[in-house]
């Protein structure tokens, strides 16, 4: 089994993608106007407009109503993503902090709320645990 991404679900896709290009730094592909994936080597996150979430049921999915999971980016430097960052993000959760288990966090919502974390390994213990993830 392979991991292949996390979809948000939104209603207004453009506003989403975005942001998320200036995040993460690559160009979506739109393969239609109301789904969208950015690619990295590591993971896909893809964005799909609240009319596809249909296709998955009636009343499954719900667009910017998420409070409990947390899309996380390892980064090699997390002050200067802080830096380049902080004119884009309108909430910020936690500026960069470390945290108990050795990363160096930094907590931010995109504009429906869904919670990012770009972090950076900084302990012995943390340096280690990451080494050879891609």
């Amino acid at each position: 089994m392979n991991f292949a991404s996390v979809r948000i679900i939104t209603d207004d896709v453009d506003r989403l993608v975005e942001f998320y290009e200036k995040v993460m730094g690559v160009s979506a592909e739109r393969p239609a106007p109301v789904f969208a994936e950015l690619v990295m080597p590591s993971c896909t996150l893809a964005i799909g407009h609240s009319q596809t979430a249909q296709l998955f049921g009636a009343g499954s999915v719900a667009g910017a109503n998420n409070r409990t999971v947390i899309i996380e980016f390892r980064v090699d430097d997390v002050e200067a993503e802080y830096v380049r960052l902080k004119p884009i993000v309108d909430n910020w959760v936690q500026e960069p902090t470390t945290m108990p288990w050795g990363n160096r966090s930094m907590l931010f919502r995109d504009p429906d709320g869904n919670l990012l974390n770009l972090f950076e390994p900084v302990t012995e213990d943390a340096i280690k645990r990451f080494r050879g993830r891609h």
